[in-house]
């Protein structure tokens, strides 16, 4: 290979590897916007006004008050209480316990994510002692889209211990007439379950830090080839020309 052809090949590499790294550092910028907004909108929507039992039952799209505050009044549907496997709470692993809640003048049903309880490793297959009171109850905590999902093998479970919960399937499953949005429960620790819900964090750092490096590797490829293909072949000493003696 000639001297014109490897500046070409080392040329062409230069700008398809700065075109690269540009290209996906603009791409964790574009995720970092697209997550700050999320997280603005999910700011607004905690400083709304509380939603009542009332205004749930109300809304034509239940879907819209995600993540605003609310004290739904109702009767727990103890039977089909649901632990969710394998989830976490202050570095230990236990149950998140879920029981749908009967609204207060109605027969819609939302399913409450009630707390979190450690569980017996001795018997795996027994679920923990908690509390759930009979008769009308108040509750309160925050408007969420359904629980995120672990990965699971092979089909889904319906009994009381499961890996994940999938709305419909639970709908269809108990024959309630359950709302497309649940409710996180908050305050102090009651009824034997934690609440120590912990803070949304969306990773907006991590994009930033991500763009920064593949910045970096782009400013690296053309200082190289600034160095290399242009700088230094100027501080050589010309060759000698002329035959030695």
């Amino acid at each position: 290979m000639n001297a014109k052809s490897r500046w070409l090949l080392i040329t062409l590499a230069t700008v398809l590897g700065m075109g690269v790294t540009v290209s996906l550092g603009r791409w964790q910028l574009d995720r970092a916007a697209q997550k700050e907004a999320l997280q603005a909108s999910m700011d607004g929507q905690s400083s709304k006004y509380l939603v009542d039992t009332a205004l749930l039952l109300s809304a034509p799209e239940p879907d819209t008050l995600v993540h605003q505050h609310a004290r739904l009044r109702g009767q727990w549907i103890s039977e089909q209480t649901v632990y969710l496997d394998n989830r976490q709470m202050n570095a230990k692993v236990g149950f998140f316990v879920l029981t749908p809640l009967r609204l207060e003048g109605s027969a819609r049903v939302v399913l409450v994510q009630r707390g979190w309880v450690q569980r017996n490793f001795e018997e795996r297959d027994k679920v923990p002692a908690i509390e759930t009171p009979g008769g009308a109850v108040t509750v309160e905590g925050r408007m969420a889209p359904p629980s995120s999902k672990l990965f699971e093998l092979g089909k889904p479970e319906a009994s009381a211990i499961r890996q994940n919960l999938d709305l419909e399937q639970f709908r269809a499953q108990t024959r309630l007439p359950l709302l497309s949005v649940m409710l996180m429960q908050t305050g102090p620790a009651s009824e034997g379950l934690l609440r120590e819900w912990p803070a949304v964090n969306l990773g907006v750092e991590k994009h930033y830090g991500y763009a920064f490096q593949w910045f970096g590797i782009a400013a690296a490829l053309a200082l190289l080839y600034l160095w290399y293909q242009i700088l230094k072949p100027l501080t050589r000493p010309p060759k000698d020309s002329k035959p030695h003696a």
